[in-house]
This record gives structure tokens, C-alpha cells and sequence, in this order.
């Protein structure tokens, strides 16, 4: 990397967006509630695209990969997205059942990073969410292909930006049937 470079990415403008004052004292006791919250709030700042979200997997050797994708749903049985089970996440989600979700909502500087275990929907839901898409986006794709997963969490991380750099963090631990939050 040039010094020209260097200079260029550190006078770009950071965490530059309307971080919103945040009263983190009452906190919801699952993080499904408090991810809404925080979508309705993306949506209403007019955040382009706040159900885009990166994918994060392995594939058989443990190398990472990443993609964006969209939202599918959420609720108390994870977080879902759907593609073809004979693509290369397919693949992945197939041989390691595992997976990170990052949402970034810039004009907010806030984030949210969802881990856990990866298991597939019924194959009603699969094909509800397939018919759900535009016949535009359902040309060429085997219903016997389209898959919906979901990410079972076992850690949601809830992420506020500061100029300052005293971000907060909170954190939801899976505990047992419930959910602790983290100090």
C-alpha cells in the first residue's frame, strides 16, 4: 500500500452517520424484539434496503466466504433467507451448518451481527417463499432447489456507533430456552 493510499482511507469520513439517542437502560428480554425496533427505526430513516444483510459461511476446508442477501423473516425460530441448494452457499450451509448474519445501516451507524446454527424450513415454507418472489425472479429456478434457512442464534450483538468511539455494544447469550444479555 502507497503512503498516498494510506493518507487517502484515513482522511475519509468514519461513522459520519445520525447516531440516534438511545436509552439502552430497558432492554427487551429476546433480541427478535429489539432487532425490530431497530428495523422499524431503519425503515422510517429511510436506510436503503434495511433487510440486506451480508451472509457469512465456511466451506469445507473452513475458508470464509461472504455475500449479500436479503431478509426472508424473522421471529422466535431465527432469522431466515432462502436461495438454491445447489449454489455455493448451499454447498457450505450443507457441509457446515453454521452462519453469521451482519446488517449495517450506515445513515444510523448501527449494526447487527446474528450467529448460530443453520437449519432448513419445510419444504412448504421453501416453496411459499419461492411463489412469494416475482415471476421474473422465479424464471429458471426448480422449486426442488429453492431453499429457506434459518439462523438459529445462540449470540446477537446489537451495535450503536460513536464518533467519540464509545460505541455500545449489548449483546443476547443464548441461555437455555431463553436468552441472557451480556455485560
Amino acid at each position: 500500500m502507497t503512503e498516498a493510499t494510506r493518507s487517502l482511507l484515513r482522511s475519509l469520513p468514519s461513522l459520519a452517520g445520525r447516531a440516534p439517542l438511545s436509552d439502552f437502560g430497558d432492554l427487551p428480554s429476546d433480541p427478535v424484539t429489539l432487532f425490530l425496533e431497530w428495523l422499524d427505526l431503519a425503515r422510517a430513516s429511510d436506510v436503503a434496503e434495511p433487510h440486506a444483510m451480508t451472509l457469512s459461511t465456511v466451506d469445507a476446508s473452513g475458508v470464509p466466504d461472504a455475500r449479500i442477501l436479503l431478509l426472508k423473516d424473522v421471529d422466535a425460530r431465527g432469522w431466515a433467507f432462502a436461495s438454491t441448494r445447489n449454489s455455493a452457499k448451499g454447498a457450505q450451509l450443507e457441509s457446515q451448518p453454521h452462519a453469521a448474519l451482519t446488517f449495517w445501516w450506515q445513515p444510523l451507524a448501527r449494526s447487527v451481527r446474528v450467529r448460530g446454527s443453520v437449519v432448513e424450513a419445510s419444504r412448504e415454507e421453501s416453496l411459499a417463499d419461492l411463489r412469494a418472489r416475482s415471476a421474473a425472479a422465479q424464471e429458471g429456478v426448480a422449486p426442488d432447489d429453492w431453499t429457506l434457512w434459518r439462523v438459529e442464534p445462540t449470540r446477537v450483538e446489537f451495535w450503536q456507533g460513536a464518533p467519540d468511539r464509545h460505541h455500545v455494544r449489548i449483546v443476547y447469550l443464548r441461555d437455555g430456552d431463553g436468552w441472557r444479555i451480556e455485560d
